[in-house]
């Protein structure tokens, strides 16, 4: 079993920055793509951003040209750097991992509990 664990959450005035992780552990051979999504109140869960297993990434509009999301594979971790935080930042943020697993032919997808962000004076 693959399990998620994301921290670096909290309260933040806006203008101001956040550092969020996510841990891997468990059994696994790789991971490849790895995202973070946000869901808040009354709002479906959207991808924020997505770093391929080389290093390459992709962020939703609302994300670009503030948020970073980087990786450290030795440590099985993922990142997301906030910077410039608005109001509509606000919402839980989750990790998501596409793990391959020994044995099995296919990938499998896995979620972190979330970590709750607010952004509000």
């Amino acid at each position: 079993q693959v399990q998620l664990v994301e921290s670096g959450g909290g309260l933040v005035q806006p203008g101001g920055s956040l550092r969020l992780s996510c841990v891997a552990s468990g059994t696994f051979s790789s991971i490849g793509a790895m995202r973070w999504y946000r869901q808040a109140p009354g709002n479906e869960r959207e991808l924020v951003a997505t770093i391929s297993s080389d290093d390459s990434a992709d962020y939703a509009d609302s994300a670009k040209g503030r948020f970073t999301i980087s990786r450290d594979n030795a440590k099985n971790t993922v990142y997301l750097q906030m910077n410039s935080l608005k109001p509509e930042d606000t919402a839980v943020y989750y990790c998501n991992a596409i793990v391959r697993r020994q044995f099995y032919p296919h990938d499998f997808s896995y979620w972190g509990q979330g970590t709750q962000v607010t952004v509000s004076s």
